[in-house]
């Protein structure tokens, strides 16, 4: 009886997502990654979309994105983690690619779907090293970047 209350305590509890320590050069490139796919895709629906919600939106993207991958830069440099320039992930550019072949307003909604699912994973990287991170410079960027992710998470929630 026992057993079975506690196989139906442990189905019942919901799970989370919890990101695995990672280290700070695995931290900059994730972060760079992430901040690369969202300016690029950002840039490219600027240069194509009417909609101005839309339009702000991707404004927004390339400012927030551009601030966090310099304030990850300085905190590489402060806490002496040695990484080359950020750069698109597999899936990143597999994502842009994606964009591109979009056209008018599906491009639109693709991107909306894209940055719905990437501030997700960001978040999950940003708040995994806030939480767990070994270099202090990084982990203090991590901290400041979390809550603009997540008021990224609450404008797409929006659209």
């Amino acid at each position: 009886m026992i057993q079975l209350l506690l196989a139906a305590a442990l189905l019942s509890t919901p799970s989370v997502a919890v990101a695995a320590p990672i280290t700070g050069g695995q931290y900059v490139a994730k972060a760079g990654a992430s901040d690369q796919y969202e300016i690029q895709s950002s840039k490219l629906v600027l240069a194509t979309s009417t909609n101005a919600k839309l339009r702000a939106f991707a404004t927004q993207m390339v400012k927030d994105h551009d601030q966090s991958t310099a304030d990850v830069k300085a905190a590489a440099t402060a806490g002496h983690v040695k990484v080359g320039p950020p750069h698109l992930d597999a899936m990143g550019a597999a994502n842009i690619a994606k964009l591109k072949a979009a056209r008018g307003p599906a491009r639109d909604t693709l991107y909306i779907a894209q940055q719905k699912k990437s501030h997700q994973m960001a978040l999950v990287v940003q708040q995994g090293y806030a939480d767990k991170g070994s270099v202090p410079p990084l982990k203090a960027a991590a901290i400041k970047i979390v809550p603009v992710v997540q008021h990224h998470i609450t404008e797409l929630a929006a659209m």
